[in-house]
């Protein structure tokens, strides 16, 4: 069973915290299950957009953990709003989270890191 979206949003927030950096969410969503979208901007000016990675990385013995995958790579903040706004549209119920950190590794579990069989 997954853990709801703000509960995992919160601790998400106390975890970038605990590191001194910084965390805000840009938009609510659903509380129970709505996708976290994860804005992480750098001090020249780029971001980065982590998304919900697909189902096809979890398997069946998965806890319900979140992963995601890198949807932009420092790019600038025009590009990610535009494709935020496109993620909008197809689904309301998201949540963007942004973080001023330079290193979200071990805050932001990537799918591609976990997945062993490729």
């Amino acid at each position: 069973m997954r853990l709801r979206t703000d509960i995992f949003v919160s601790a998400l927030l106390r975890r970038v915290f605990a590191k001194g950096d910084f965390a805000a969410v840009e938009k609510k969503g659903a509380d129970e299950a709505g996708a976290v979208f994860i804005r992480q901007h750098f001090r020249d000016g780029s971001e980065t957009l982590f998304g919900p990675a697909p189902q096809s990385f979890f398997d069946e013995e998965d806890s319900g953990e979140r992963l995601f995958e890198i949807r932009l790579e420092r790019k600038d903040a025009e590009e990610i709003r535009t494709m935020l706004e496109r993620e909008r549209k197809f689904d309301n119920d998201l949540w963007i989270v942004e973080l001023e950190a330079d290193d979200v590794a071990d805050i932001v579990p990537l799918a591609k890191e976990r997945d062993d069989r490729f």
